[in-house]
């Protein structure tokens, strides 16, 4: 009998588990991800298209997510022509992120922490280049909406083009390492 309620509970409870544990796919046509980076100069900016992505969640807590980014679709939003060409094959070129050899980038959920209402403390892995490093990032979840942020020091993908980190001399030519992203991701 007691192998029985055994059997019962654990049934029970995997069944609980498996219907409040769902994963949410990204709409990927209705999300927009934003970076910007900085430079001694200015700044420029533009969007990069999600590939794929999910999100896991256990009844209506955030539990883990998974997003794969189109590294050839990186553009330019605050240049118009010559200009905009120019900065968009640079962009895409072995100084930066030499998506013909890399051409997606991947963030990876490991540890999702509730730090208040709608809103999540997330530890991840993410991979540019072939480089996996740790990240930190905020995640606020909203109905069938989410926003992320997230601040990447290039320099630790072997994104050395301009970086002071690798080169001296570089005056008001420098790039700074840390550029961001904002992405607002429905699902």
């Amino acid at each position: 009998m007691n192998t029985l309620k055994t059997t019962a509970i654990i049934a029970f409870a995997t069944f609980t588990a498996s219907v409040e544990a769902q994963e949410q796919t990204v709409n990927t046509s209705e999300s927009k991800v934003v970076w910007k980076g900085y430079k001694v100069a200015g700044s420029h900016e533009g969007t990069i298209k999600i590939e794929s992505g999910t999100l896991q969640f256990n009844g209506e807590q955030l539990t883990g997510g998974e997003f794969v980014m189109d590294m050839t679709s990186i553009n330019t939003t605050d240049l118009e022509g010559e200009y905009k060409d120019q900065l968009d094959g640079h962009l895409k070129s072995d100084d930066f992120f030499g998506v013909e050899n890399h051409p997606t980038a991947k963030l990876v959920f490991t540890k999702v922490t509730l730090s208040g209402k709608n809103a999540y403390d997330v530890q991840g892995s993410l991979t540019i280049k072939g480089i996996t490093n740790p990240i930190s990032i905020t995640l606020s979840v909203y109905g069938s909406k989410a926003t992320v942020n997230l601040k990447i020091d290039r320099s630790q993908y072997n994104v050395r083009y301009g970086s002071k980190s690798f080169f001296n001399n570089l005056k008001d030519k420098a790039i700074y390492d840390e550029f961001d992203i904002v992405a607002d991701l429905q699902f």
